[in-house]
């Protein structure tokens, strides 16, 4: 097949794959903005890149998420550099940092805890949109903290790292703000022989036949690293806001509450501490 312009490579691609992923790859390939291909449809590839763009292409077409392939993932006006050894950054997840703003955006030097930081993407945000504030995060995966701590290196972002199963190895601090993204998927749901998710960590997926276990421990284990008046937030499915609320319930938590995102699923639950 003789190497073809950018309006050709387009072209092929869009037998293959979904035309908006095609011209994510090509742009990466090419280093260049979007207006270049719009701008430039009839520049001729060279044999390395139109070489590249087809096995992007090709391992796009077999399942393999965009973001791997271009190795980042926007998030919350940031980009995140991002391998299988994390989770992929979603959008609906902004919602908890949305939730932190609204609360602690006037109160320099807050406490944060970001629990299982995979890329880093909820801790880091936090430490660049909070005044001040002194966020540590945890995750039990050694190969995820080398990710998110290279993406604080890159933002500049003040965050303290800790190789963690949840609080086991951060016993005794407090927090005025805890925020999680657990596994929240039932571990026999089919969805996760699906799309993307094939690809992205098992363990930061699934949890339990009933996708709570993580969400629950939690719910029960926070309040002994929240002060008085502090909060939690915790990201879970479009069906389990009911039952994340009655977790909270359980663990003493008041002021309790669901919020839907743009998608208009109740996708983060939340609760005040009072203090015993």
């Amino acid at each position: 097949m003789l190497v073809p312009d950018i309006a050709g490579a387009l072209q092929w691609a869009r037998s293959h794959v979904d035309m908006v992923d095609a011209r994510i790859l090509l742009r990466h390939v090419l280093q260049c903005p979007a207006a270049r291909l719009a701008a430039y449809p009839e520049a001729r590839l060279d044999d390395t890149d139109w070489h590249a763009f087809r096995l992007l292409v090709e391992r796009r077409e077999a399942g393999e998420p965009v973001a791997y392939l271009v190795g980042a993932r926007e998030f919350f006006g940031y980009t995140f550099l991002v391998t299988p050894a994390v989770l992929i950054p979603r959008p609906e997840t902004e919602l908890l940092i949305e939730l932190a703003l609204a609360r602690f955006c006037d109160k320099p030097g807050v406490r944060v805890l970001d629990l299982g930081t995979g890329s880093g993407a909820i801790a880091i945000a936090l430490a660049k949109e909070l005044q001040r504030a002194d966020v540590t995060a945890v995750d039990r995966s050694r190969e995820a903290l080398l990710v998110a701590m290279a993406n604080a290196a890159r933002l500049g972002a003040s965050v303290s790292f800790v190789v963690s199963d949840w609080f086991a190895s951060i016993a005794g601090d407090r927090f005025q703000l805890i925020v999680a993204n657990p596994p929240y998927v039932a571990a026999g749901d089919p969805h996760l022989l699906e799309g993307d998710v094939r690809f992205e960590p098992a363990t930061a997926l699934a949890s339990g036949p009933a996708g709570l276990d993580d969400l629950a421990h939690i719910a029960m284990q926070a309040p002994r690293h929240l002060d008085a008046g502090g909060w939690l937030f915790m990201e879970h499915g479009y069906d389990q806001a009911s039952r994340v609320r009655s977790l909270l319930t359980d663990a003493g938590f008041s002021a309790i509450a669901s919020w839907k995102d743009l998608a208009g699923i109740e996708r983060v639950s939340g609760g005040q501490w009072a203090g015993r």
